[in-house]
């Protein structure tokens, strides 16, 4: 949690005390145009132009927004192609999306699944799939980096390929901003959503946000759903009929910013804009890269039977996250560091995720985590 914290929630505390709902207009920050303050710093941190960015709704009413003004099914072109294992909540959401439209997912959904053997996708299966089913494809949804396996992405290739065969590209980013380099602009996707309650440190459940590519921002007739809050600013207060979508990304609000929320992820932007994206990408790398130095120590010494490193190596393919297994005793493994002071993620069946944050973490605390799973792989050593 961001030391800022408790100051930024207690200004806004003290308006709503102070001001009531006159807050809106009044006081430090008026709550009118609270998400502008957020929007700088997801620009930078997205890669993006300010109006292609803005903080609002959570990541899955955010996809449910974008999906329905971007997955435009016809006879024709009516497949979603996905990631397997892909985030329930993108499951559901697509799933349901598909069922909405009457269609069949076990027909529409095409799910990419790694070849037997491996635990990652190839780029050049994704590639080859999107071809195969080309102008069947109404919209690639993929994510920046896998929740599991902590494998990044090509998002600049898949958006190439994707916009190829004529479908609409889309990204979830819940594990990608706020870690890797994002340049959402010059990649070039119709949409992107994410939280901001990982890498961006805002605290749990708090708001999300969303990027609409530029090129989609002077099309006020995009079909959406609409809310109150992305109605014109100008005119929002003056509780007429008929929406005038904002300008953008900001078009695509509905309803009254979560302010104490946003005042939470504010204190973690303003961390990212006094380190620098660039700086804490540059150091993020070096941890990563130590990371999976120790890591890879410890498989040579203890063996592939012992520890199996799921994220791939190659450069550019992983963030902060790696991923291991230990087989069966994942659980127990977890259990053991956290009674010891480390603070690491499983996911079922076999998945333990490790991750050192640029912004709090130091090559020390890697060094501290590697001693707890080296030594406790060599009291529970697999034959």
């Amino acid at each position: 949690m961001p030391r800022s914290v408790r100051a930024m929630l207690e200004v806004e505390l003290n308006s709503w005390q102070e001001h009531a709902v006159e807050g809106h207009f009044r006081g430090q920050n008026p709550w009118m145009h609270y998400h502008h303050l957020c929007t700088p710093s997801l620009a930078k941190i997205t890669g993006s132009e300010e109006e292609e960015v803005v903080c609002t709704n959570s990541l899955t009413t955010n996809l449910h927004l974008l999906m329905v003004s971007f997955f435009r099914p016809t006879d024709q072109r009516n497949i979603i192609l996905m990631e397997s294992g892909a985030f329930p909540s993108d499951q559901y959401a697509v799933e349901t999306q598909l069922r909405f439209h009457g269609l069949n997912p076990a027909d529409c959904l095409v799910e990419l699944k790694p070849v037997a053997g491996r635990r990652t996708l190839s780029s050049e299966q994704i590639r080859d799939t999107i071809h195969q089913y080309g102008n069947r494809i109404a919209l690639v949804l993929m994510p920046g980096v896998q929740y599991q396996t902590g494998q990044v992405f090509d998002m600049a290739e898949i958006t190439r390929w994707g916009h190829a065969v004529g479908a609409v590209v889309g990204f979830d980013l819940a594990h990608a901003v706020g870690n890797i380099n994002l340049k959402l602009h010059e990649w070039g996707p119709d949409f992107a959503v994410w939280c901001s309650y990982k890498y961006l440190n805002s605290g749990p459940g708090s708001p999300g946000g969303l990027f609409v590519h530029q090129r989609h921002a002077q099309n006020p007739d995009l079909p959406r759903f609409a809310g109150w809050w992305g109605h014109d600013e100008s005119s929002r207060f003056a509780m007429q009929p008929g929406f005038r979508p904002m300008h953008g990304a900001a078009g695509w609000q509905l309803s009254n910013a979560p302010v104490l929320g946003m005042a939470a992820h504010r204190a973690s932007l303003e961390l990212f804009d006094r380190a620098g994206t660039e700086h804490l990408q540059e150091r993020a790398a070096a941890l990563s890269a130590y990371l999976r130095h120790r890591l890879e120590d410890i498989q040579g010494r203890r063996g592939r039977h012992a520890i199996e490193l799921i994220t791939p190596k190659e450069h550019g393919s992983f963030g902060c996250q790696q991923s291991f297994s230990v087989g069966q005793r994942g659980e127990e493994l977890l259990q053991y560091l956290q009674q010891n002071g480390a603070l690491l993620d499983f996911r079922r069946p076999d998945i333990l995720r490790m991750a050192p944050v640029p912004l709090y973490n130091q090559a020390n605390e890697i060094d501290l985590c590697c001693d707890l799973i080296d030594h406790w792989l060599e009291q529970h050593s697999r034959p």
